[in-house]
C-alpha cells in the first residue's frame, strides 16, 4: 500500500502552506527598509498612489487603503488594499473582483519577502495581467481577514469570525461610490475557501465566485475520519506564523498597530493550535466549518478547479458541495496537483494542460458582473481523466449507472506497515474485480462500508490494475476503526479503467504517509465489506481542447507498482446495462 504522501514527503509537506508556496524562516523587518533614498509613496483612503509613485502598484492602477468593521458586532477592524483603474472619473463605477484571506500582508504572503518598501500584495498579479483587469474595467480589492496583514482579531480558520469578515468585505466592496454594486470573488487555496464561504453567505451583491483548488470541508483538511493528518499540524503553525509576520516600517501607523494584534494577544495563536486538535467532527467547531453542508440551496454562479490527484487540498467533500449548490456551475477538473489554471512549467507548458484560463474566467465575470454574454461557447465543465484526454460535460459527475458490490471478508494487522524483511501481506488484504469488459469510468465519491472487529486504523485504497499486474492507486481514505459498522467516503475521482483492467480494493493498516498514525497492533477482522460506485461510459464523451496535465506522468511514475492479481470476488458492471 503506497499512500500518496510517500512521494510528497513529510519534510516537503512541512514546507508547504495552502498556497503550495515554499515556506522559509521568517525574517525580521529591518529598520533600513522603506527608508532612505527616494521613498515610495504610501496610499491612504484619500490619496491614491500609482505605479509611477510606487513600483509595487500594478501599471494602470491607483492604490488606496481602507479600514472597516467586520459584520459580527465585534471590535475587529479589517484592512483592504483597493486597486482601481487609473484615471477613473469621480462619478464612474466599476464591478469588483474581491479576494479575502491570509496572504495579502505587505511584507509577504507567507514569509518576509524582503521588499524594499511597502505596497499592495502581488499575489494575483497574474490575474491583473492575464485578464488585463483594469483596462477591462474592474477593481481589485484585497481584504485581510481577521488576524492577518492590517486587520485585527484572532485568526479564525474559516469559522464564524472569518465568515463575518467575508460578509463585511462583500458588503463594503459593493457599497463604495466607485463600485457598481456587483462583486465577484477570486482565489486559490485559502482564498478559494473564502470564495466558497462567500457563496454560502448567499448575499445579493456577490454575483460570481472563482475558487481554484479549495478545501470543501475544513475538518477533512485536518483529519481523516478521526486520524490526524500531517497537514493538521503544519497548517496551524503556518497560519500562526503568517499572523505574526512583521510588516514593513514604512507602512502607516494604523496598519502596523493592527498587524501586531496576534503578537500582543498570544491567546490567539494558542487557540488556533488547540482548536485544530478537536477530533470529533460533530462538534460545533467543525460543523461551523463544514462548507459543503452549508452550501445547501445556494445559487451564486460558481467556477471551480480541482485536482483529483491533489496532495494538498484534496477532493474531499467536492461532490457534496456541488450537489448542494443549486446555481450555475463551471469548472476545470483533472489529474493535477495544487496549481492555478494558468500555471506553467519552466518550459512554458501549462501544468493543467488547457489553454485559455483567463479568457474563460473573463467571460464568466463579464457575464455575471456586467451582463455581457460570452462570445465563445465553453463547456460548463472541462474534465481531464487519467488517459490525459479532455471532455466537455454539462455537469459533474455524470453518472450512467450506480453499483453496489460486495468485497467480502478479510483481516490485517494494524501495525503501520510491515517491518523491513517482514510479510507485507499481514498489513492489508485485497478484494479483486473481474476484468472490466469495456472502458469504464469511476466518477464522483466512492463509498466503502464494512463490519470490523478490533480497534485501530484503516486505509482503503482503490487500484487500477492492468492485465500484466501493473497497478496505480487512484483514490484513498483513512479512518479510525472500532468494533462495529464503519462507513467512509473515499476521495472524489474521475478515473477510467481500460477494457481488460481490474479494480482492486485494498483494505489495511495506515502506512507512512500524510497521516499521524498510531497503530494499535491489533488484528482487525473485516466482514461484509461493500463498495458503492458511480460509473460513466467514456463512449459518450464529447472531446474538448486541452493537453495532458504534467503532474499525471509524475504521479504515474511515482506510484505505479506491480501487484499479483487474485481471484475475482466482484464485478464492476458495464456503465450502461
Amino acid at each position: 500500500m503506497r499512500t500518496r504522501a510517500t512521494v510528497t514527503t513529510v519534510s516537503a509537506l512541512a514546507a508547504v502552506a495552502l498556497t503550495g508556496a515554499i515556506a522559509v524562516p521568517v525574517a525580521t523587518a529591518t529598520s533600513d527598509r522603506g527608508q532612505g533614498g527616494s521613498a515610495a509613496a504610501v496610499a491612504t483612503a484619500d490619496d491614491p498612489v500609482t505605479h509611477e509613485e510606487n513600483d509595487r502598484v500594478p501599471e494602470g492602477a491607483a492604490w488606496t487603503q481602507h479600514y472597516f468593521p467586520s459584520s459580527d458586532g465585534s471590535d475587529v477592524e479589517l484592512h483592504a488594499d483597493v486597486l482601481l483603474p487609473e484615471g477613473l472619473e469621480k462619478d464612474e463605477q466599476v464591478p469588483v473582483i474581491l479576494s479575502a484571506g491570509s496572504y495579502f500582508g505587505h511584507s509577504g504572503e507567507i514569509f518576509d519577502e524582503e521588499h524594499p518598501h511597502t505596497g499592495p500584495s502581488d499575489r494575483f498579479g497574474d490575474l491583473v495581467e492575464g485578464l488585463d483587469l483594469f483596462d477591462r474595467g474592474y477593481a481589485l480589492v484585497l481584504v485581510d481577514t481577521r488576524g492577518y496583514g492590517g486587520s485585527t482579531g484572532c485568526i479564525d480558520f474559516a469559522g464564524p469570525g472569518e465568515q463575518a469578515d467575508v460578509a463585511a468585505a462583500i458588503d463594503w466592496a459593493a457599497g463604495q461610490s466607485w463600485s457598481t454594486g456587483s462583486v465577484g470573488m477570486y482565489g486559490k487555496s485559502y482564498d478559494a475557501v473564502t470564495g466558497l464561504i462567500g457563496n454560502n453567505l448567499d448575499q445579493d451583491a456577490l454575483k460570481a465566485v472563482v475558487a481554484q483548488e479549495p478545501i470543501w470541508d475544513m475538518y477533512d483538511r485536518i483529519r481523516s475520519n478521526g486520524i490526524p493528518r500531517q497537514e493538521g499540524i503544519i497548517a496551524p503553525n503556518t497560519y500562526n506564523t503568517i499572523a505574526t509576520l512583521p510588516q514593513l516600517p514604512d507602512d502607516d501607523e494604523r496598519y502596523l498597530k493592527n498587524s501586531r494584534y496576534e503578537e500582543t494577544h498570544p491567546e490567539c495563536v494558542a487557540a488556533n493550535t488547540a482548536n485544530s486538535l478537536i477530533a470529533n467532527p460533530d462538534t460545533e467547531y467543525w460543523k461551523d466549518r463544514d462548507l459543503a453542508a452549508h452550501a445547501v440551496g445556494t445559487d451564486t454562479p460558481l467556477f471551480v478547479t480541482q485536482g483529483f490527484l491533489e496532495w494538498n487540498t484534496r477532493p474531499e467533500g467536492m461532490a457534496e458541495y456541488l450537489t448542494n449548490h443549486e446555481g450555475p456551475q463551471r469548472g476545470w477538473l483533472g489529474p493535477w496537483d495544487h496549481v492555478r489554471g494558468n500555471d506553467t512549467n519552466p518550459d512554458g507548458s501549462l501544468k493543467m494542460g488547457r489553454e485559455g484560463w483567463f479568457e474563460e474566467i473573463g467571460a464568466f465575470y463579464d457575464e455575471h458582473l456586467k451582463g455581457v454574454g460570452p462570445t465563445t461557447e465553453y463547456p460548463a465543465f472541462a474534465i481531464q481523466d487519467n488517459t490525459g484526454a479532455w471532455r466537455g460535460e454539462d455537469t459533474w459527475p455524470v453518472v450512467d449507472r450506480t453499483a453496489k458490490v460486495h468485497l467480502g471478508d478479510g483481516s490485517y494487522t494494524d501495525d503501520g506497515g510491515a517491518e523491513e524483511g517482514g510479510d507485507p501481506a499481514v498489513a492489508s488484504f485485497f478484494a479483486w474485480s473481474a476484468p472490466v469488459r469495456q472502458d469504464t469510468r469511476v466518477v464522483g465519491t466512492p463509498k466503502v462500508a464494512l463490519n470490523a472487529r478490533g480497534t485501530g486504523n484503516v486505509l482503503v485504497e482503490l487500484h487500477d490494475v492492468a492485465p500484466d499486474g501493473t497497478a496505480v492507486p487512484f483514490a484513498e481514505q483513512a479512518a479510525t476503526v472500532a468494533d462495529g459498522r464503519l462507513s467512509l467516503d473515499v476521495e472524489s475521482t474521475d478515473w477510467t479503467l481500460a477494457e481488460g483492467h481490474r479494480l482492486a480494493v485494498e483494505i489495511g493498516t495506515v502506512q507512512a504517509g500524510s497521516w499521524v498514525d498510531t497503530p494499535s497492533g491489533q488484528v482487525i477482522t473485516v466482514r461484509d465489506a461493500r463498495l458503492d460506485l458511480s460509473l460513466d461510459d467514456p463512449a459518450g464523451d464529447a472531446p474538448t481542447e486541452g493537453g495532458r496535465a504534467t503532474w499525471l506522468d509524475t504521479y504515474l511514475a511515482a506510484y505505479t507498482a506491480e501487484l499479483t492479481p487474485g481471484k475475482p470476488v466482484f464485478a464492476v458492471p458495464a456503465p450502461r446495462g
